[in-house]
This record gives C-alpha cells, sequence and structure tokens, in this order.
C-alpha cells in the first residue's frame, strides 16, 4: 500500500474554499493600503502595529529552511506546536468515526486535541523503558485509524525513542501519517527526520522555538511535511495565526543560532550536574536518561516532596498520576543558581 494524501485528508476539505484574506490578493509591501479596514492613523502604542502581518509568514519560513535542511514549502507556522497538532487532526480525522493512537507517558495536547475534536483513542503504552512497542502498534492499526502520534526525546520522560523502531511504524503505516514531535530534537544528538522527508512522504515533524531557543512566550511552532501537506494546513488555518510581532522579532533574531547552540550547551552541562548531585539523595530512587533539558526522576514521596517544593516557590511538574510514571516528579534543568537551589531544597527535606 503506497501513501495517498487525497485518500487520508477528510473529502470536504480538499474541495473547500479556503478565505481570502486581504493579504493574499496583494503581497507587496509597497502601497496605499485600502483593502483591509485597518487603521491608517497608526496604533496606540508608540510602534505601527495597524497592518496585518504576512499570512504565510514567507521571510520567516526562507530563513528557518537553510537551518533546518528543507524547502520553505515543506514548512507550517503554527501558534506553538498546539496548533499544527490541532489541525492536523481536524483535516484528517471525521469525528465518531477515525481514531488516532497515541503512545502514553507521552505529550498531553495530541489527547486533549483529540477529545476535543471527538476523535477515539487507541492508547498503546511504551515498554517499561520507555520505549515503543512496535508489534502492539502495527497491530492495533485499523482501517479508521488516521494518525500516530510519537514525540521523541518524550515528554515527560526525556529519552529518545529509538529511531529503527520509529521508521518500522512510519513504514507499516502508509495509510496515515506519523506525527514525529521534536520539541526537545536541539538537546539531543540524534538527527531530526525533517531532511528525510522527501523520503518518508506519510511524516510530519514538529518542532518549537519556545524551547531550545528561549522564545516561549512568543508561540512560534513548526510543522515540516511535504508540500501537499503543508499547503492543505495553510488552507485550514485561521488567516493571520503568526502575529506581526512574533514575525518581527523571529526575523531580526534568527540568526543568532550561537545562543541557541550554547544555551543547549550550557543546559546540558547544568543537566548532567543536576544528575551526579541528584544521585547523592536518598530520596531520590531513580533517575531516568534524558535527551532533553528536563528529568524525570522517581522519589520516595514524590506528592510531598512537590508539595514541599511548592512552599518553598520552587516549581515542578508532578507526574505522579501517569502512567509508567509513578512517584514521580518532572524537573526542567534550570540556571546553575536555580540548580544549587533547588539541590539545597531537596538535601533539606526530611
Amino acid at each position: 500500500m503506497s501513501f495517498n494524501l487525497q485518500n487520508i485528508v477528510r473529502q470536504h476539505i480538499l474541495s473547500l474554499a479556503p478565505y481570502s484574506s486581504a493579504r493574499d490578493e496583494y503581497t507587496g509591501k509597497e502601497g496605499i493600503f485600502l483593502d483591509a479596514n485597518e487603521n491608517p492613523l497608526g496604533s496606540v502604542t508608540p510602534e505601527d502595529w495597524n497592518r496585518y502581518p504576512d499570512p504565510y509568514q514567507l521571510e520567516i519560513k526562507d530563513k528557518i529552511a537553510p537551518i533546518k535542511g528543507c524547502r520553505p514549502s515543506q514548512i507550517f507556522l503554527g501558534n506553538g506546536s498546539d496548533e499544527p497538532i490541532d489541525l492536523i487532526i481536524r483535516l484528517t480525522c471525521e469525528p465518531k468515526e477515525d481514531n488516532v493512537i497515541i503512545l502514553p507517558p507521552t505529550y498531553g495536547m495530541y489527547e486533549v486535541s483529540a477529545n476535543v475534536n471527538n476523535i477515539e483513542i487507541q492508547k498503546i503504552p511504551l515498554t517499561t523503558d520507555y520505549q515503543l512497542n512496535t508489534e502492539k502498534i502495527i497491530a492495533s492499526i485499523n482501517p479508521k485509524t488516521k494518525l500516530i502520534f510519537i514525540c521523541s526525546p518524550n515528554n515527560p520522560t526525556g529519552n529518545l525513542i529509538d529511531r529503527e523502531a520509529i521508521i518500522q511504524i512510519i513504514e507499516n503505516f502508509q495509510q496515515g501519517i506519523v506525527i514525529i514531535d521534536e520539541a526537545y530534537n536541539d538537546f539531543s544528538d540524534e538527527p531530526s527526520f525533517v531532511p528525510a522527508l522527501d523520503k518518508f512522504q506519510n511524516v510530519m515533524v514538529l518542532q518549537t522555538f519556545s524551547k531550545a531557543w528561549g522564545l516561549a512566550s512568543l508561540r512560534l511552532g513548526m510543522a515540516f511535511g511535504n508540500e501537499e501537506l503543508i499547503k492543505l494546513l495553510n488552507k485550514i488555518k485561521y488567516p493571520y495565526n503568526i502575529n506581526g510581532l512574533t514575525q518581527r522579532a523571529l526575523l531580526e533574531n534568527i540568526s543568532n543560532i550561537d545562543f541557541m547552540k550554547d544555551s543547549v550547551k550550557i543546559l546540558n552541562q547544568n543537566r548532567e550536574v543536576l544528575i551526579s548531585e541528584l544521585e547523592k539523595l536518598q530520596i531520590v530512587t531513580k533517575i531516568f536518561p534524558s535527551d532533553a533539558n528536563f528529568l524525570l526522576i522517581k522519589f520516595t514521596e514524590a506528592k510531598k516532596i512537590f508539595d514541599y517544593l511548592i512552599s518553598q516557590k520552587v516549581i515542578v511538574r508532578d507526574r505522579s498520576k501517569v502512567i509508567l510514571c509513578d512517584d514521580s516528579l518532572r524537573i526542567s534543568v534550570g540556571s546553575e543558581e536555580e540548580n544549587h537551589i533547588l539541590l539545597h531544597l531537596l538535601k533539606q527535606y526530611k
């Protein structure tokens, strides 16, 4: 069975006429703009934000493409990665008919978006060492399965998913799309799947500027896929989904790759120091391997330690109720000073 996107997309969307914005009809930057009912007198702010931004973020995509090893036409930009997660479900899944596969423990928005869209969810838990149960995943695929979500490095566990296992899923799921969420890929040595998109037509890769690039507040996520898929995502997105301030900030600073690389180097070093110090604590029973900027840590009394840290204004995530994460907290790698405070508090815990 060969991959055919036309058979995967909801049929009414293929014939859907998208909204045509003013900036679709004229893409130039010079002229007297009397087409979009904007305020010609300027903005309430000191800077002029009175004109609508580029709906397709073409300048940004031109700059992202060589960094990521792809073509601009293979890039979709969203309001965080959550927007393309929601859009890919809406693009492919008929409510109450189709289903998606998620692999817990994993990022919670896959399930939330599927539930919002009234899509059935098949949950195939990871193995005890947080890897894919490939045989069970493949066996669970049925004619109504449209999407499989794989997070690598995985959240909340922090580990890379075996690349050959991912490829095995890709090769055995030509009837749908495999979404590979690489939000934390910058912190690992694992090659991204983005440069392999021409080989794997049934793959969509998610990345973000929120982590290593330090732009969480600007909310800019990336989805990469074949050109036909990206065109369809652009067809159903809101017209101006990336605001002008975000676009300008990225255009002016995306060349500062050294900051991103230095951040990755420092945070990875801080992670290793944090691991070595945590291993000395009796309240820590296990530290799971991580290729991300966080650690999943099993404690003797996870909930009590979580509450204790909260009382000291140190905020971590309690993952102890998540499948396969009993008695575990997820702790982001902080600055050297933040990690020192965290360790000091944990040493004082009794």
